[in-house]
């Protein structure tokens, strides 16, 4: 290893846990995010707890994060984590420079291709992953799991049966 790795001086090398109604969020923020992510959202700090802190300024602005500091602030998170939230601090060189930080967090997450997770969802079926479950824990509706397990020819089983409709008839 490079004698000046500079470690120590990485944002998430100095994590604090921090009073989250120390925290401000920005005004700027482009990204939205609709209820079923949020609830998804949430469910994964439940699940698998806080890995990804809140990205903060030396104002304690938030940089990126906002809507896992929003979901801390639902009473049953602020029990939980006792109204504290991880945080690593950035300092941007201006405001612009700030702006581009959140653009390029929200950005550089990417999005979910459907054949991969179908191909996914197919996994979790094949090892005996109920439809209810999937469901539940991965926030999706009924008609989303069902799109994609058939998607890539998951057969007739508890997963997916064959009722249709008796709004239509000949």
């Amino acid at each position: 290893m490079a004698k000046n790795s500079h470690k120590d001086e990485q944002p998430v090398s100095n994590l604090l846990w921090r009073d989250r109604d120390t925290l401000k969020p920005n005004g700027y923020n482009p990204n939205r995010v609709a209820s079923p992510e949020m609830r998804l959202l949430k469910l994964s700090i439940i699940e698998d707890g806080w890995t990804q802190p809140i990205v903060i300024n030396e104002d304690l602005e938030i940089v990126d994060g906002f809507h896992r500091w929003t979901i801390s602030g639902q009473k049953d998170m602020i029990e939980m984590y006792n109204n504290q939230v991880p945080t690593v601090m950035v300092k941007p060189k201006n405001k612009s420079h700030q702006q581009m930080s959140t653009i390029r967090h929200n950005r550089a997450r990417g999005t979910h291709g459907v054949l991969d997770m179908a191909e996914i969802i197919q996994s979790m079926v094949d090892k005996g992953l109920s439809k209810q479950e999937i469901m539940t824990r991965l926030q999706m509706e009924e008609e989303e799991v069902i799109r994609l397990a058939t998607r890539v020819g998951i057969p007739k089983s508890d997963l997916i049966d064959d009722e249709f409709s008796t709004a239509w008839s000949v």
